[in-house]
């Protein structure tokens, strides 16, 4: 069991757990409830109502107001376009010496961008990417012949989502130190792309709960009902 120090308790008595949270408010909170002296990530987890055997929910969103993260991306392509995406200002791009720099161990990236014509390549990579979460995958935009455009985005607050096993999904929106309307225009970035992966034909709730909470700090749980309602009166 996890042993939770003072500071932490002491956070954990401004949440109320019996409280389903708006929006605004879980954002205020979640910036007071920071522990660390590091400026802590903003952590969103959605529980989604799909089986997870059946559906693959997965995707990306530029977030309006930037991760708070700067990304490493690294390029899969083409020799002749290696300059082109190192030009977009990615950290790495090679085409089969990149290949085989992976397959020697080398995961110095925090996002893979490969074009169409090196998937047979990637191929072989799959044991190493896999396990890492790195594989370029359509679904998440890493892998497309607009290799400027892409790295761009990554670059400035592009992120990826994925739900596990669990049928959890979980992503990062931001830092503690961004004010509580860049982290709540975030959110509704976030939410809206992913409501955009609903199965269809799908029954029952899918968007089941969703819980905010900073890297170090407890967790504060939405009224995803309300949330959803109003989203979908606004649109």
């Amino acid at each position: 069991m996890r042993i939770r120090g003072k500071k932490y308790k002491a956070k954990v008595k401004l949440v109320d757990k019996a409280k389903r949270y708006m929006v605004d408010e879980a954002m205020e909170l979640v910036k007071n409830t920071a522990i660390a002296k590091f400026d802590e990530s903003v952590e969103l987890a959605i529980k989604l109502g799909v089986d997870s055997k059946k559906n693959m929910i997965r995707g990306t969103v530029v977030l309006p107001a930037g991760s708070g993260k700067s990304k490493k991306v690294a390029v899969l392509t083409k020799q002749e376009r290696v300059k082109e995406a190192q030009d977009a200002g990615a950290s790495v791009a090679g085409a089969d010496d990149l290949v085989e720099k992976i397959k020697g161990g080398f995961l110095g990236f925090d996002v893979l961008i490969a074009t169409p014509d090196m998937m047979p390549q990637i191929g072989k990579l799959g044991k190493i990417l896999g396990t890492k979460g790195l594989m370029p995958n359509p679904k998440s935009g890493t892998v497309t012949n607009d290799l400027a455009k892409t790295v761009k985005e990554f670059m400035s607050g592009k992120v990826e989502f994925r739900m596990d096993k669990t049928a959890v999904l979980h992503m990062v929106l931001g830092k503690v130190s961004f004010d509580k309307d860049a982290l709540t225009k975030n959110f509704y970035a976030a939410l809206s792309e992913i409501r955009k992966q609903k199965p269809s034909g799908l029954k029952g709730n899918y968007i089941e709960s969703i819980a905010v909470s900073s890297s170090m700090g407890p967790g504060i749980r939405l009224d995803a009902r309300a949330i959803t309602d109003k989203m979908e009166k606004e649109h």
